[in-house]
């Protein structure tokens, strides 16, 4: 007997690749660029960068939900996605303007008096005229490709093997990798860190070659790349997740000790999955930055890689298609809240507005969702389509949530 496409075994990954494109497709057609133009190009570029959110969210599940490690730093790997894609970017134009106005010149410039010239431009704002060493390969677009997913990769593989062959596990693991992401940004605030200290990396939404092309269109192409990530991706952890390594990941996630004298190689999985994790969340933040184009180390700051876990926790944990929810309906309302838009709370004696008060409504949201639906929104959503956990009893195997109990009831 033949067996059937992963694809077709799994029929809630092509209902989410579906809604996808049919979303997808519905943007473009209302897009200013190729359609009637009811979606202006400012909402196009939001809800591409609302899909970059979404991916790493799904990479935060994948971690999270799926290994049970609380990771606080995966923002840090979104954000060194964007800065090496922004060298590119910021190279490449002030190296197109300053070759332009040197054109005139008599006598045409030197490779090295261009190079020169250029260093000059973008880091004459923290007072230096030299290419800093990390630049070194800013001119070169293959290169700081390789580099958006082999720098955050190599990042993640020496930590996450320092951390899992001492056996740090829980809290404390949670509070070594928020750690890490503030002495990251800690160092990339510092001028002399070769990233322009806190002005970062701007003018990132001008693309070098493509000056002809208006942003309207560059905004519907990058949520067309941006949505092509997310389905490729979504697709690649549904495997993962759905074989044998994801129940050996979901072993270790109820209960380490048990997996690890059955002489499954613990840390080898935990590796894997952190490394592949930081990876995916690079390739995220390499879309996400330009769209919205400026980077800066408050980009990585701690509290981003906890409004990420805030949002994989609202979506449901534990559940690819619940994280991917979380993020973008999160992010929407966070966009409309923040951005003024939202009408004022008119109560006696006092008015709410919720550019400050959206922070205090997401934290009640995420203590809410925590008390009375910790399977998220997903839950909301497996329970509308009818999919129901099977009951269980007896003693839990393992300390999280939905481990495998004593006896395992008969459907």
């Amino acid at each position: 007997m033949t067996r059937q496409p992963f694809i077709l075994r799994n029929p809630s990954v092509l209902a989410v690749l579906a809604l996808l494109a049919a979303f997808t497709l519905a943007v473009t057609l209302m897009s200013a660029a190729y359609g009637s133009g009811v979606i202006p190009t400012s909402t196009v570029k939001v809800l591409g960068k609302t899909l970059c959110l979404a991916l790493a969210a799904l990479a935060m599940d994948l971690v999270w939900g799926y290994l049970g490690i609380l990771s606080l730093g995966q923002m840090a790997f979104f954000a060194l996605g964007g800065y090496m894609i922004g060298q590119w970017l910021m190279y490449a134009r002030t190296e197109a303007i300053v070759a332009a106005s040197l054109s005139g010149n008599p006598i045409p410039p030197t490779a090295q008096e261009l190079r020169e010239a250029v260093a000059n431009q973008i880091f004459g704002v923290v007072g230096s005229a030299d290419l800093p060493l990390v630049w070194t390969l800013a001119h070169s677009l293959t290169a700081q490709l390789v580099l958006v997913v082999a720098v955050p990769g190599l990042l993640a593989l020496v930590f996450g093997w320092l951390a899992f062959r001492s056996r740090v596990n829980g809290v404390y693991l949670s509070i070594l990798t928020q750690a890490m992401t503030l002495a990251l940004a800690l160092w990339l605030f510092q001028n002399d860190s070769g990233f322009r200290g806190n002005n970062g990396l701007s003018g990132l939404q001008n693309i070098p070659g493509l000056d002809g092309v208006s942003q309207a269109r560059l905004s519907v192409w990058f949520l067309w790349a941006s949505a092509a990530a997310l389905a490729l991706f979504y697709l690649l952890a549904a495997w993962v997740v759905g074989g044998k390594f994801g129940s050996v990941i979901r072993a270790i996630r109820d209960d380490e000790t048990r997996v690890r004298f059955l002489g499954y190689p613990v840390e080898g999985f935990k590796l894997a999955v952190f490394t592949l994790a930081a990876m995916i969340t690079a390739i995220a933040g390499a879309l996400y930055y330009p769209q919205a184009g400026i980077i800066n180390p408050a980009e990585l700051m701690p509290i981003a890689s906890i409004y990420l876990a805030v949002w994989v926790a609202i979506g449901g944990r534990g559940r690819l298609y619940g994280a991917m929810i979380g993020a973008i309906v999160v992010s929407l309302l966070s966009s409309w809240f923040t951005g003024g838009r939202a009408p004022d709370l008119n109560l006696p004696g006092y008015t709410v507005k919720w550019v400050d008060w959206w922070q205090v409504a997401l934290g009640l949201s995420f203590v809410l969702v925590t008390l009375f639906a910790p399977k998220g929104i997903a839950g909301i959503v497996d329970r509308l389509a009818g999919i129901l956990p099977p009951r269980r009893h007896g003693r839990a195997l393992g300390p999280d949530q939905g481990a495998l109990q004593e006896q395992e009831a008969k459907a």
